[in-house]
């Protein structure tokens, strides 16, 4: 059971198409099912869709490909996407074994499979990056925001130090539903997208800069000192946090 079944199922009630006690009999059936799997090493939330609207992630840093691929079998064969963050190459190979059709996107270190029935988002998630040194960065929002179920558009190298580049693309700006911005070194492109849009702007701090960035501590306090309205901050490097939270904004009604 998830969120695009249990809409199904009610729709199906609704219309009279499904008896309430068949309703009723699939609903316990999807509770009383295995709520997660106990792996030895890590317990997978198979109820985490029910509760959040998205598939438990998995974090690769930390995690040896075994681990990896051991939980990745876990979420496929509960029908659920998968999606692994930080992932190695090796890592790939080891879940490509037990998921053949898993893909992996090197620059975003992302290992994606997207299950059939995700929600599509209801409108655009634009992801920026300032520079092409935040493009990793920027790629693990778009990756992830993809496999979410969102449209992404991309929109990089328009930093602030040829600011002609970001006020070309103002019919872009124009048509998303929530923005994602990715830069380092003094963070300053989330404030002045959110000055040219209506919409809201996620601002990823990356820790792209020289000694004074102090590993995007810099950019991270100028996003949060940020004087214009509608930016909420996100950790350093944060790729896959910014990508939730624009994803549960693009999949409100």
């Amino acid at each position: 059971m998830n969120p695009t079944r249990l809409k199904t199922l009610l729709a199906a009630v609704a219309s009279g198409a499904t008896a309430p006690a068949d309703a009723e009999a699939e609903l316990l059936a999807g509770l009383r099912a295995e709520p997660y799997r106990d792996l030895g090493v890590a317990l997978v939330d198979h109820h985490r869709s029910l509760r959040q609207g998205f598939p438990e992630v998995v974090f690769g840093l930390g995690k040896t490909p075994a681990q990896i691929a051991a939980i990745a079998r876990a979420i496929v064969e509960h029908q659920s996407t998968l999606l692994v963050t930080r992932a190695t190459p090796e890592a790939y190979a080891a879940v490509h074994a037990v998921v053949p059709d898993a893909s992996y996107f090197p620059e975003a270190r992302v290992i994606s499979r997207r299950a059939d029935d995700v929600r599509a988002g209801t409108g655009t998630v634009l992801v920026i990056a300032a520079g092409t040194a935040d493009l990793p960065v920027a790629e693990e929002a778009a990756r992830c925001a993809d496999a979410m179920g969102n449209a992404v558009e991309r929109l990089y190298d328009v930093g602030v130090a040829g600011l002609h580049r970001l006020l070309a693309q103002q019919p872009v700006l124009n048509q998303a539903r929530v923005i994602i911005v990715a830069a380092g070194m003094e963070g300053a492109l989330p404030s002045v997208v959110a000055g040219l849009v209506a919409v809201p702007v996620i601002a990823v701090p990356t820790s792209v800069g020289y000694g004074a960035s102090f590993g995007g501590l810099a950019a991270l306090l100028g996003m949060l000192n940020s004087c214009a309205s509608g930016v909420s901050v996100v950790n350093i490097d944060n790729g896959f946090g910014a990508a939730a939270i624009a994803s549960a904004i693009n999949h409100l009604p």
